[in-house]
């Protein structure tokens, strides 16, 4: 019987690890994924001739912030 408890014990924390260490790794993959959303849409943008350079930086930028982070990107190339 001791055995049947330690292995469910050991099973339980063994999955809260598990969740706990996946958290860092979700926001890193989210922020990733978003970057090169934001780099698609400033191609998309680029593809109506605005002439932008895309850089990690502004992909960062456009991924983080969305729509509106592409705003500014435009809007700050224009100044």
């Amino acid at each position: 019987m001791e055995i049947i408890g330690s292995f469910i014990v050991g099973i339980i924390v063994l999955f809260i690890l598990l969740r706990v260490l996946s958290l860092p790794f979700r926001i890193v993959w989210k922020l990733i994924t978003n970057s090169i959303v934001g780099a698609l849409m400033l191609w998309v943008v680029n593809l109506f001739g605005l002439g932008i350079e895309i850089t990690f930086f502004k992909a960062l930028i456009a991924g983080f912030f969305g729509v509106p982070g592409v705003l500014v990107v435009v809007l700050a190339h224009f100044l």
